[in-house]
């Protein structure tokens, strides 16, 4: 699967298929400060990631007015 990261900016391809949890552990990053998008679709944890998908790996961004 190829997996395209933000900050900083790469892309990795990996075997699939493998659970979106296990890609963030194998990547160590921690699952609460990312979304794992796949075909404009924000994907859970427990799915199972193709070996021909492309996600993003997007940082969680929060804020507003207080």
């Amino acid at each position: 699967m190829q997996v395209r990261l933000r900050n900083p900016r790469r892309e990795l391809e990996l075997p699939g298929p493998m659970r979106v949890h296990a890609l963030l552990a194998q990547l160590e990053i921690d699952r609460e400060t990312v979304l794992v998008i796949r075909s404009d679709t924000i994907v859970p944890g427990d799915a199972v990631l193709g070996d021909d998908d492309v996600v993003e790996i997007r940082p969680v961004i929060s804020g507003g007015a207080s």
